[in-house]
Formats: C-alpha cells, structure tokens, sequence
C-alpha cells in the first residue's frame, strides 16, 4: 500500500478556510446541543458578561473575565472531543478510558473554579461596594 503525504490530502485556499470555520461551528453546535456543561458553562458566560455590563468594569477587567471564559469554553470542547474519541475506540469500560475521561473532566473543573476565583477579583469589590452602601 502506498503511503500518501498528509500535506497531498491537506486542501489549502480561501476555500478550505470557509469549510474549516463551519466545521468550527458545527463542533460547537454540537457541544452545545449535547454536552450539559457547556449549558453551564454559557449561563455562568452571559451572567459574567451581564455583571460587566451593570459594573461597567474596565476595558483591562473585561480582557481578564474574556480569556478565563474562553479558556474555559476551549478546555471543554477539548474535553468533549476526548470523550468522543474514547468513545469511538472502546464503549468498553476501561480504567485507561475512565483516566482520559475523568483527567479531561477535571481539567475543565480546575479551569471553571480559576474563572470562578478570577471573577470573584473581578466583581468582588463592586458586591462589596453594593452591600456597604445597602448597611
């Protein structure tokens, strides 16, 4: 069997480029549609956007709570492709497909408590701000 180079089969062009951003997309629809935590993770993002809105935080704090929550989306759309993937080797239960999935759960957990923590600075002081002026 011939071997065929991998960059013969890669398309190139502004063609390959549209199909690759729908192909984004559909991943993300997917995860959307199938996968809980990312529910989670998109109401936890709209209640971070709108705190920033109300707060009016800085141009520097909405960098901040953009890169945790996109870090965040990212790592879980990772996590849902490792799944996917030991999926498709083995529905088998597997201690060696339990440790991908669970370390690619737990990465996505780590992740959303260090938003969490990050958000806390974010909007900490504007709570604090809110409750002193209500005593």
């Amino acid at each position: 069997m011939e071997q065929i180079s991998r960059d013969k089969i890669k398309q190139k062009g502004f063609k390959r480029f549209l199909a690759s951003i729908k192909y984004s997309f559909e991943g993300l629809m997917y995860a959307y549609r199938y996968e809980q935590s990312l529910w989670i993770h998109g109401i936890f993002t709209i209640l971070a956007i709108a705190l920033g809105i109300i707060f009016q935080i800085r141009l520097s704090d909405w960098a901040i709570v953009f890169i945790a929550l996109g870090v965040i989306l990212g790592v879980e759309l990772l996590n849902t492709a490792i799944e996917a993937v030991v999926d498709l080797v083995t529905l088998e239960i597997h201690p060696l497909a339990k440790i991908a999935k669970d370390c690619g759960s737990a990465a996505s957990f780590v992740l959303a408590f260090v938003a969490f923590v990050i958000c806390l600075f974010v909007y900490g002081p504007y709570f604090v701000e809110i409750w002193n002026w209500i005593i």
